[in-house]
């Protein structure tokens, strides 16, 4: 049967495998490489007045992310995971887009359909390629059986057409949001952790400031170090959401274009059989 090609449920799993693996690798590496980033280049004596990493005043930039503490390898981690995870998904989100635009690709199929020229539009989803282009090649291969099916009526055929598309779309679109949970889950987690460094550096601040005699230095390093974590935190949630919503609402724009097409194709399937 048509509806159901093994081929392509085995490619989609070796995609989702993929997937699955970049993930579990991209996550420890970025955090590894943000720890080796904050020991190695911003606690380097060279960003601290007199190359007193713990007593001097940071100089830079790199100092003072450094006086955020040891939550902030991790903040920092979250960020590039944002980074690397939003680069990830463009590139998977862009090659099921197809190598023309959505709109210009279902604009030409839908005139082919209205002049009643498949294989034309058939061909056309081969030059555009991408998880569209397949699902809608399915159902015009669906409408081509069915033009040679016998045995069913017209609403038979039809509604045939309609559930190949469908499960077409199950096969193809889960692929486009995996990892997205990933982008919404820091999204919390990130002003959560930022939150977490926030009081710790203000619970050293408190505990400066009940204490005879406070030291100016150290209030101001665990002000700071509260400051830095929320800046970080707010950074990454707001990337996150951001990243999010651009990524949702291309799957949206991709959908869209799929239920469009699949629309034609079905109508026209019952418009030009409906006497037959």
């Amino acid at each position: 049967m048509a509806n159901a090609p093994t081929k392509p449920t085995t490619v989609k799993k070796e995609s989702s495998s993929a997937s699955g693996m970049f993930a579990t690798l991209t996550i420890p590496l970025c955090i590894l490489t943000t720890i080796l980033i904050f020991i190695f280049i911003l606690a380097d004596p060279s960003h601290y007045k007199g190359g007193d990493v713990a007593a001097g005043e940071p100089e830079d930039v790199f100092g003072i992310v450094h006086r955020g503490g040891y939550l902030v390898p991790l903040v920092m981690a979250y960020v590039l995971m944002v980074i690397v995870f939003s680069i990830e998904r463009f590139i998977v989100i862009g090659k099921a887009s197809g190598t023309a635009s959505i709109d210009t690709f279902v604009r030409k199929v839908q005139g082919f359909l209205t002049a009643g020229n498949i294989d034309a539009a058939s061909a056309e989803c081969d030059k555009q390629k991408g998880s569209v282009a397949n699902v809608i090649k399915s159902g015009l291969k669906k409408y081509r059986e069915m033009e040679l099916e016998t045995t069913l009526d017209v609403d038979q055929k039809t509604l045939a057409i309609q559930k190949d598309i469908e499960e077409a779309t199950a096969l193809e679109m889960p692929m486009l949001e995996q990892n997205l949970t990933i982008i919404a889950t820091l999204v919390s987690i990130g002003t959560l952790t930022g939150l977490l460094g926030t009081v710790i550096g203000m619970i050293k601040a408190f505990h400066e400031l009940a204490g005879s005699g406070a030291n100016t230095a150290a209030l101001s390093s665990a002000i700071s170090e509260a400051l830095v974590n929320t800046a970080l935190g707010i950074s990454t949630s707001a990337i996150s959401i951001v990243m999010y919503n651009v990524f949702t609402s291309k799957i949206d724009g991709l959908t869209y274009a799929i239920d469009e097409t699949g629309f034609s194709i079905v109508s026209t399937f019952a418009a030009t059989h409906k006497n037959k």
